[in-house]
């Protein structure tokens, strides 16, 4: 096995004044060194993972890392700044830099070797020891752990590239694991207070094991027994059962979904992402220990920070559009299956196919009207559950399991007195508050074991049900019925500018928030059995719009090659499948490398596009399929053209500010700039995770 890090990957007078200029001149080491065989696609995926959350952390480190198809052997590379770098830790800048690489399958002594040097970063003696040594062989040295930076260094393990060390720390940690297996008995004050923690990032590979070594040491010096399992890049191992039995509380530091989260329910617990685990262990440990105190358990299993909307700290507004989308990417299935068998109906029987009877009743097999007519009923049965589902998942996204019985039963209201797409976001949110209120509620050891089952059902389903059909369900059945009729009211230059808008919207991100607002608003129109004409007609420009920037790149890439790099231009030829199937994340790769040239670029193609459709009056029953689904679309042959203009202003604008500019140093195609930024959007494409 090669060693990671050479003297060659080492920079002690890293000269960067931007965390993309840091990250590129590391990157240049190892595609020098042979290590990554694509600088601008490694610093893309780099760039992406950073967008997910920033890698820098206190103490002047920044860690930014990613798992990528270019890399061709686990890397790691060191800079040291004077000036410092920011890597959007709270204490500001970082001067230690470590750029981690590992190829998209390393395999797992890799990935474990990478993590003890994660560990390693919480020990202050082996940063201060970075900080003073004089030379490139010395700092490789001492990260590999050939050289103790000092008498009296933290227990953690350096990170050794030899398989027998990793080995041996693995074995370590199980003996861990293992003297905690006994559970303690209850009231015993000798014995210590008892907590399980787990902890994962989307990589996997560095915070994940930075907060397990900082809420490990914290725990050390708060004298509680606290064992942590890791899931990482490398898999994990689950804590013993006897182990959580015996727990007090549990800590959640993290910001994937938890795994099989049920083994830890019913127990106070504290739930943060987890870069809170590396900056404030100690405060999470009192934390916990508070509540356990104070008797508040959860019910079932606690949501995690995807699910209930981030850490602590983060605006209610961003909590509350988490929620919100929660329910919204549930519900989005429904309206697709629901949406294209009534629309595939339509399609073969007619209009007229609405007053068909009942298939049970009359089904003839020979017949297309009858097959019409089933897929328009199955349809319609499927668009029943959208405004259930919408509010279920949303009072789930707040408040995990417990939350889905009283989501569901207020959604189910909400159609029932015709509230809508609004009553199923209020009934959801009310869901899932009343949820977590009833969680606070400190109740008695003897009667826990039935709260997920019996009681949170029950109070907060009556409770929902009371305020929809006696409180608010009236006022939000008016405003639905307002919000239609100013739909159905539209036309003109008002349906125009409104395309337009909603056009700029869904090109503006590329997936993030503000193209699913555009997109919500969209679905919401048609989610009902018999969409009006102006509801058919903003989902047309929807998806038209949001068409535009893959397509648009996949043909400035073909006609204009040289402006792009390599890995460009290939993704260029997947651009074409994705823009037709109306998957705008075909547009990131080139986003994330040229920000400011691409995303402006696909805002005008969008605006022109959505304005067209709309003024073309082209209508879309299918919330999603591209051109799978021009034959349902009303004009097609003008829709198609308003989305071939769009791509082309959008390819020209492009190819024209990508020309503007002169050919940079280190392979860069023109029109790329020098330092790599981070994508414009929240990004659904499985690079970098």
């Amino acid at each position: 096995m090669s060693e990671m890090i050479t003297a060659d990957l080492v920079d002690l007078d890293l000269s960067a004044d931007t965390k993309e200029a840091a990250a590129r001149a590391l990157a240049e080491r190892m595609v020098a060194q042979g290590r990554v065989t694509d600088l601008d696609g490694f610093l893309a995926d780099v760039a992406a993972r950073e967008a997910q959350m920033p890698t820098g952390l206190d103490g002047g480190i920044g860690i930014p890392h990613c798992r990528s198809a270019y890399v061709t052997e686990p890397s790691l590379a060191f800079g040291r700044s004077a000036e410092g770098v920011d890597f959007g830790a709270p204490d500001g800048p970082a001067d230690l830099i470590f750029l981690i690489a590992a190829p998209a399958g390393a395999d797992d002594a890799h990935l474990t070797i990478l993590s003890s040097l994660a560990r390693q970063l919480m020990n202050a003696e082996f940063t201060s020891a970075l900080r003073s040594v004089g030379d490139p062989e010395s700092a490789a040295a001492l990260i590999r752990g050939d050289e103790a930076p000092a008498a009296g260094t933290s227990e953690a393990p350096a990170a050794s590239t030899s398989e027998d060390s990793v080995a041996a720390s693995a074995a370590a940690s199980a003996d861990a694991a293992t003297d905690s297996t006994a559970p303690a008995p209850d009231g015993d004050g000798d014995s210590p207070f008892r907590i399980v923690a787990v902890t994962s990032c989307p990589t996997g590979i560095a915070h994940t094991y930075m907060a397990a070594e900082s809420l490990e040491n914290a725990g050390r010096e708060a004298g509680v027994d606290l064992v942590v399992e890791t899931q990482g890049s490398a898999g994990f191992t689950r804590l013993d059962p006897a182990v959580i039995a015996a727990a007090d509380a549990v800590i959640f530091a993290h910001d994937v979904p938890v795994r099989d989260k049920d083994r830890f329910a019913g127990k106070p617990t504290v739930d943060v992402g987890v870069k809170a685990g590396i900056n404030r262990p100690a405060e999470l440990i009192s934390e916990v220990r508070g509540k356990a105190e104070r008797g508040e358990v959860t019910g079932g299993a606690t949501p995690t920070p995807v699910e209930r909307g981030g850490e602590e700290g983060e605006g209610y507004g961003s909590m509350l559009r988490k929620w919100l989308m929660s329910g919204v990417s549930y519900m989005v299935p429904f309206v697709a299956a629901g949406g294209l068998l009534i629309a595939l109906g339509f399609a073969i029987g007619g209009y007229e196919i609405k007053s068909a009877p009942s298939v049970m009743q009359h089904f003839v097999w020979t017949q297309t009207d009858s097959w019409a007519a089933l897929m328009f009923q199955i349809g319609g049965v499927a668009f029943g559950f959208l405004v259930p589902v919408l509010a279920g998942y949303i009072a789930y996204g707040m408040a995990d399991r417990p939350g889905l019985v009283p989501g569901f039963v207020g959604g189910m209201i909400a159609s029932t007195i015709n509230a809508g797409f609004l009553g199923g976001l209020a009934a959801g949110l009310i869901a899932g508050g009343v949820v977590l209120a009833i969680q606070k509620v400190k109740i008695p050891k003897s009667v826990r074991g039935i709260m997920p089952v019996v009681v949170i059902p029950l109070i907060s389903t009556a409770i929902v049900g009371f305020l929809m059909f006696v409180v608010i369900g009236k006022p939000i059945a008016s405003a639905q019925k307002g919000m239609t009729d100013w739909l159905n009211g539209l036309s003109g230059s008002n349906a125009i500018l409104l395309g337009a808008l909603l056009g700029l919207m869904m090109c503006f991100d590329l997936g993030g928030p503000v193209n699913k607002v555009a997109y919500t608003f969209a679905t919401a129109g048609i989610a009902v059995s018999n969409p009006s004409d102006s509801a058919m007609k903003i989902m047309a420009a929807v998806m038209a719009a949001g068409m535009v920037p893959p397509l648009a790149m996949a043909l400035a890439t073909t006609v204009r090659g040289r402006l792009f790099t390599e890995t460009e231009r290939e993704n260029g030829k997947a651009a074409w499948v994705l823009g037709a199937s109306f998957i705008s994340e075909g547009a990131i790769p080139f986003a994330a490398a040229d920000p400011l040239r691409v995303i402006p670029s696909s805002m005008v193609g969008g605006a022109i596009t959505g304005a067209l459709s709309m003024s073309f009056g082209a209508t879309l029953r299918a919330p999603h399929g591209g051109i799978f689904v021009v034959p349902l679309i009303g004009n097609p042959f003008l829709y198609l053209i308003a989305i071939a203009v769009g791509m082309c202003v959008t390819a020209a604008l492009v190819v024209v500010l990508k020309g503007m500019r002169k050919p940079v140093a280190g392979g860069t195609a023109p029109g790329a700039p020098e330092d790599i930024a981070a994508p414009a959007a929240d990004t659904k494409q499985p690079v970098a995770a």
